[in-house]
């Protein structure tokens, strides 16, 4: 009400189910008038037909002529959707359900020109235990979006989270802030409002997001086309791109690695190096401080924590780990394994000592300058060598060709072929 005073409305009626007698309405009037403005405060329940109808014929009868609304109308309270009732869902959304069409209905539409919807965030990409919230925004967003040209411009404001009043606890606050939601200066909010009210929109997103905590997050579990073009955004999938190609390199080097070592060795490394990854992500200085077989959320890992740690996981191992590898493999102990399996399939554990072997062989000679006798007995060393792996190679495929023809014969072909194998034709 404030703002709009400073912008040149005189007369303003501010109104709310308690009217006068909710805390500070008196305050708020002494405001105004210091600001040039008039107001009146009065009591009703917009979600209420009648209280709405007579509301409307008592401005009439006062000469009052409503040319402008914010319908600012809202019940905060935090559940998941799974625990709202009926009768908690209705008293979230009937204020902005019911009172949007109450007051389209009612209100004189030939001198008003302008209805302002105040919504929410949680209707543009949803709020965790906010879901009657946002579907009782979602109809603003969308009521706005349909009423009919000719008439009363509707611009329905997804406002994010804001600083000094509103719904935020401090604890609700503090966890958006670990996502990249800050909360709303209101100088920059009201100038972005401005913006709106100059432009032609029916919908206006007004946030205060750090793209690079917000993003990761958002983008969790599937692509985000809605954020996707943001600049910040676009930037971060440039790098991770960048680091996916990178990824091969790191994950090969790794493998080689973990072939030098015995499967103990390898569930070490890989548990250490999660331990330390998980330390750092949730401000830990040592990695003991987190227990190989604790589960992570008892250590206090939530969504963004867990993208956070499967960022460095991938990063440090080369893989393209999903959002939910925290949590689908709980405790640093089992998700070490899911690492070594992702490495490492059973034919690549038995070659990498095979490989590493051939790696110090190839060091050795290339250290050494054998004389031409010696040069020839290694180079028939290696060829017989080839050649038995060759010929190996030759009887499974053989083999498999065998076993191929024998899944596909007929039981006719069957009996001829062991008549032929037993000189009985």
């Amino acid at each position: 009400a404030g703002w709009f005073a400073r912008h040149g409305a005189r007369r303003l009626l501010l109104v709310s189910r308690r009217g006068a007698a909710a805390p500070g309405a008196d305050e708020a009037v002494a405001e105004l008038a210091a600001l040039g403005a008039e107001a009146r405060v009065l009591a009703c329940d917009l979600a209420d037909r009648d209280a709405v109808a007579d509301l409307v014929r008592g401005l009439r009868a006062d000469g009052e002529t409503v040319h402008a609304v914010v319908h600012a109308a809202g019940v905060g309270r935090l559940n998941p959707v799974a625990a709202v009732t009926e009768a908690e869902l209705a008293d979230v959304v009937s204020g902005k359900i019911a009172g949007a069409r109450h007051l389209d209905e009612f209100l004189d539409p030939e001198p008003l020109d302008l209805v302002v919807h105040f919504s929410s965030i949680a209707a543009v990409w949803g709020v965790g235990d906010h879901g009657a919230y946002a579907a009782g925004n979602a109809f603003l967003d969308a009521w706005a979006q349909s009423r009919p040209a000719g008439r009363a411009r509707h611009l329905s404001v997804n406002w994010g989270p804001w600083a000094g009043g509103g719904m935020v606890t401090d604890a609700h606050a503090a966890a958006m802030s670990r996502r990249g939601v800050s909360l709303l200066d209101r100088e920059p909010a009201m100038a972005a409002l401005r913006a709106g009210l100059d432009g032609d929109d029916t919908a206006l997103t007004v946030a205060d997001i750090d793209w690079e905590r917000f993003a990761p997050v958002f983008a969790s579990a599937r692509p985000r086309p809605l954020i996707s073009e943001i600049a910040e955004v676009a930037a971060q999938a440039a790098a991770a791109r960048a680091d996916a190609e990178d990824g091969d390199q790191v994950a090969g080097e790794l493998r080689k690695r973990l072939g030098e070592l015995s499967q103990a060795e390898q569930a070490r490394l890989l548990v250490d190096l999660i331990r330390t990854a998980a330390g750092e992500v949730i401000g830990h200085d040592s990695p003991y401080a987190v227990e190989a077989g604790r589960p992570f959320r008892d250590l206090g890992f939530d969504s963004l924590t867990a993208v956070e740690l499967r960022g460095r996981l991938a990063r440090s191992t080369g893989l393209s780990l999903p959002s939910s590898v925290v949590f689908d493999h709980p405790t640093p102990q089992a998700l070490a394994e899911h690492l070594r399996a992702e490495l490492l399939d059973e034919a690549s554990v038995e070659a990498l000592p095979t490989l590493a072997e051939l790696d110090q062989l190839e060091g050795a000679l290339a250290l050494r300058d054998p004389d031409d006798i010696g040069r020839v007995r290694i180079t028939m060393r290696l060829h017989s060598l080839l050649e038995r792996l060759g010929a190996a190679e030759e009887r499974r495929e053989d083999t498999a060709e065998v076993a191929g023809r024998l899944r596909a014969a007929s039981n006719q072909e069957l009996f001829d072929l062991i008549d032929q194998d037993l000189g009985l034709s």
